[in-house]
């Protein structure tokens, strides 16, 4: 019989295999939570919301009653307010496309200089752009205040009594008084744009327009203005955002009122959704906000960026 003589086993060695992340993806899972955030927390919200505005919803009960486009003709054929709050946006939005955008050109120009005072005056411009809307219009609501308020005792001691008014409760002169505080609270940002995009500008263009016997005006009008053309798109787009946005000051200041004078729909919606419990409608709203204000800004910056 033979012996079969067995040699010590080698040891198996199992080798596990690693995962290896391609490096193309590393970028994408860094973005992943932030992304996941973003979707949970805007993307969610914002497509529930144009669901609820085909319902007819008190955002409490669970039922919920479908209507179709219902809402939305509502808000243009039914209810006058929403027509009344969307001329106010309206009326809102060219006064901000035009005086802020004008007084922050023309204080970018006067502070785009290497002046002892120049940082001081340039932070206290734009301070007020910095505050929070709602402490915004607290404060001018006290200093529009009929009797004690800033501006009517301040009018009083000039001697323009005749001129005193009890500003937010005027029918007429509530939207516009609320709309002075606007500029006063937003004239900063256009400022600090513009800024940026005069020093942007080489001095070497201005330079040569000297030499070609250009006066201040002619720089101006061909070197500054053509120099800030990308500034321009963003000034004006923020403007319409923020002038179909508005609601902040409005709220605080006037509450809507006098009557309805001073609605706007961003307070109309608030107003749809939380007090009257409307839901439904009052995600309509928030939807025809959004459409405006994507149709108004959306080709504008299309067509001056290729200009």
């Amino acid at each position: 019989m033979s012996e079969i003589t067995l040699g010590a086993r080698r040891p198996v060695i199992v080798r596990r295999r690693r995962w290896r992340i391609p490096g193309a993806a590393i970028p994408y899972l860094f973005l992943a939570p932030a992304t996941l955030w973003y979707a949970a927390f805007l993307v969610y919200p914002m497509l529930q919301s144009l669901y609820v505005s085909f319902f007819d919803w008190d955002g409490l009960s669970p039922s919920m009653t479908f209507v179709g486009l219902e809402n939305y003709i509502n808000i243009f054929a039914v209810d006058d307010v929403a027509r009344l709050a969307l001329w106010n946006n309206i009326l809102w939005t060219l006064g901000a496309l035009v005086l802020p955008t004008l007084f922050g050109l023309l204080l970018a120009l006067a502070l785009n200089r290497r002046a002892p005072a120049s940082t001081l005056f340039r932070t206290i411009f734009y301070s007020p752009a910095v505050l929070p809307l709602v402490a915004v219009g607290l404060i001018w609501a006290w200093m529009y205040n009929p009797h004690f308020g800033v501006v009517n005792v301040t009018l009083k001691a000039v001697g323009l009594r005749s001129w005193a008014n009890g500003w937010l409760s005027d029918y007429t002169m509530a939207l516009p008084a609320t709309f002075v505080t606007f500029i006063w609270s937003h004239v900063g940002f256009p400022m600090i744009f513009y800024l940026a995009g005069l020093q942007a500008i080489s001095k070497e263009y201005y330079e040569a327009a000297t030499i070609d016997g250009a006066n201040a005006f002619q720089r101006f009008r061909h070197v500054t203005m053509p120099g800030l053309a990308e500034t321009h798109v963003i000034v004006l787009s923020l403007a319409v955002i923020n002038g179909f946005k508005v609601f902040d000051l409005v709220y605080t200041m006037t509450y809507g009122g006098p009557g309805r004078s001073t609605q706007v729909l961003g307070t109309w919606m608030y107003f749809q959704t939380f007090q009257y419990y409307h839901a439904g409608y009052g995600s309509a709203l928030a939807w025809v906000i959004a459409a405006i204000v994507l149709v108004i800004a959306i080709p504008y910056i299309r067509r001056m960026s290729r200009g």
